[in-house]
């Protein structure tokens, strides 16, 4: 069954009665057809209204709805070809980060995403979309290997951050990022970053520094969620929704920031309403995007990522 938002609550009344009159013009073989396209153009209507005028703290609802697509859904729909590599060779596996050989419509790389789960035994495997130490080491391992085969890199931010339990500190959680940040700047093969969900802090910005960083359209991307910014100024996560308003993390305010490089357009609803065609979409923007960076020279599009994350954040009086 679909999963209803309160804001798509509106929504939720008329989409029962629709099927309740497909299944009554089925079961008793009755024409209804007028009626039935009546409805639907009133949903259309309905849909395009609330999601033409979302809020900031609406839209990150959206990036967690339990529907979404997530890493391994959108490599099951786009690969034609995925060899999954494990282990950071330190420690062990980290399945909250997932990584290996792609092939997408002939065009080879590297892709490394983080991955949530669907329900509760999926959540503790993947420590819901959280990673540890070795999760970030193990995609510096993959991404220094397809530096070595010259294979371009994609990335799939969706996280709620990077785990912060005292033992992921004791292994070095916080070196681990800090390397991911140091190496992927220097990485002589185009990288693309796409924010499919959250993206939260550092456990995001350790897969994320690219050539190109996207956003899909319900996303957002932030050094803290609107709950813990309200924990923090109100004592109280009450105002998750005012501090989603202050801090402008949507997909628009970090283009207009130029945060990011571009948003990707998701279907009328949310991602989770078609995930076929929403892997279609990010299938193309990933062609393209290699196809454009493949003609750069290496030591260029070094120069370039660098200059595009030193500019952010600058004041000029």
């Amino acid at each position: 069954m679909r999963t209803y938002l309160d804001f798509e609550k509106p929504m939720a009344e008329l989409e029962r009665k629709l099927e309740e009159m497909k299944t009554l013009a089925e079961n008793n073989n009755v024409d209804f057809s007028g009626a039935i396209s009546l409805l639907e153009n009133n949903i259309t209507d309905l849909r395009k209204e609330i999601f033409e005028n979302l809020t900031r703290w609406q839209r990150v609802q959206l990036s967690r709805h339990p529907d979404r697509p997530y890493t391994l859904d959108y490599i099951e729909l786009i690969c034609d070809e995925f060899i999954e590599l494990h282990g950071d060779r330190q420690v062990r596996d980290d399945p909250a980060i997932i990584g290996g050989l792609a092939n997408v419509g002939g065009q080879s790389f590297m892709l490394i995403g983080q991955q949530k789960g669907r329900n509760t035994k999926q959540r503790q495997h993947r420590n819901f979309g959280m990673p540890n130490p070795e999760g970030y080491r193990k995609a510096l391992r993959l991404m220094k290997l397809a530096e070595k085969f010259n294979k371009p890199i994609v990335t799939l931010i969706d996280t709620p951050g990077a785990f912060p339990g005292m033992e992921a500190e004791e292994r070095g959680q916080g070196e681990a990022i800090a390397r991911n940040l140091k190496e992927m700047f220097m990485l002589k093969v185009p990288v693309i970053c796409i924010v499919i969900g959250e993206g939260a802090s550092g456990g995001a910005l350790g897969i994320a520094i690219g050539d190109r960083v996207l956003m899909l359209e319900n996303t957002w991307y932030s050094v803290i969620s609107p709950e813990n910014c309200s924990a923090i100024l109100w004592r109280s996560w009450d105002f998750k929704e005012q501090a989603a308003e202050a801090m402008k993390i949507t997909a628009k305010d970090m283009k207009k920031n130029n945060l990011i490089d571009g948003i990707i357009s998701e279907p009328l609803g949310g991602a989770h309403l078609d995930h076929n065609w929403m892997a279609e979409e990010l299938k193309k923007v990933i062609l393209e995007n290699i196809n454009e960076l493949a003609a750069i020279e290496h030591q260029d599009r070094i120069d370039q990522r660098i200059e595009k994350f030193c500019a952010m954040g600058v004041v000029v009086e």
